[in-house]
């Protein structure tokens, strides 16, 4: 069998694409690790699977690159919407794509009918501890003390349709990742594992990150993890409401803001090339 696809990234958080509406894709959660290898395949941090919807616009399905499925990805959604609108199947700049996570709303930025970038309304945080979920029965967890390894860490836990453990360092860079990653990911706070966002505050609402995704590793941005770390840094008193919270992630910057009602998410969405694989 031979598939098409795209290779597209939103601040360095690369995702291989299937237009769905043209063809099947069997036994997504194997493709996904088949694929997703840098070596042996056509390398990615998972693949996206763009449907056709009886809600929206189209419906998006991601799969890291272990195979999970995940709820939400804020870079791959602002992907699929430029995938979309240059190929002809929606033709307004505002795009309507279901996710598990429920129907998001995204607005084009466009130059030249190309996308330039998107903004992706997110909807509201999921606070409360147990709902996002975790162990901890609190309706908000924010530094809250819990111990990794013999080490103890102060937490601020969000949901942006899949779990965040947002934590607050001086040196993002300083962090070994690798080794700390994997041990918050499957630590038994988080009964569905978790993504980890290491942030370094630079300024007035303007942050640096660096995350562990449940699933991928270290990436080279996050979209959904880019909003808990912002929602993280107004309920610390680091960074204000209704103001853009610039990120700064190794792949790239996104920029987010956060209201009493909802986040915002605004980033770039980059094609980088078109192919065909044979399975």
């Amino acid at each position: 069998m031979k598939l098409n696809f795209v290779k597209m990234h939103g601040a360095g958080n690369d995702y291989i694409y299937f237009d769905c509406f043209k063809q099947t894709v069997d036994n997504p959660e194997k493709l996904a690790i088949a694929l997703s290898d840098r070596h042996f395949g056509i390398g990615g941090d998972g693949i996206v699977l763009i449907l056709p919807s009886q809600k929206a616009d189209a419906t998006m399905r991601m799969f890291n690159a272990d195979g999970s499925e995940g709820k939400m990805c804020g870079n791959a959604i602002r992907c699929v919407a430029k995938f979309l609108f240059e190929n002809g199947y929606v033709n307004s700049e505002t795009v309507t794509i279901q996710t598990l996570s429920g129907i998001k709303t995204l607005k084009l930025r466009l130059q030249n009918q190309k996308v330039e970038s998107v903004t992706v309304d997110m909807g509201a945080p999921i606070l409360n501890g147990l709902d996002i979920p975790t162990t901890i029965d609190k309706p908000q967890v924010v530094a809250h003390p819990i111990e990794i390894e013999g080490v103890e860490f102060k937490v601020t836990c969000v949901s942006m349709g899949n779990p965040h453990c947002v934590v607050f360092v001086d040196d993002t860079d300083a962090i070994p990742l690798e080794q700390i990653g994997p041990k918050f990911e499957h630590a038994p706070f988080f009964p569905e594992r978790v993504n980890t966002e290491f942030v370094q505050i630079l300024g007035e609402n303007a942050l640096k990150m660096r995350v562990w995704e449940r699933g991928s590793g270290e990436t080279l941005a996050c979209g959904t993890g880019a909003c808990a770390a912002a929602v993280a840094a107004v309920l610390n008193g680091i960074a204000s409401k209704n103001d853009e919270i610039s990120v700064a992630l190794r792949g790239g910057e996104l920029n987010i803001t956060v209201t009493d009602q909802t986040v915002f998410l605004r980033g770039g969405a980059t094609t980088v090339f078109c192919g065909e694989i044979e399975i």
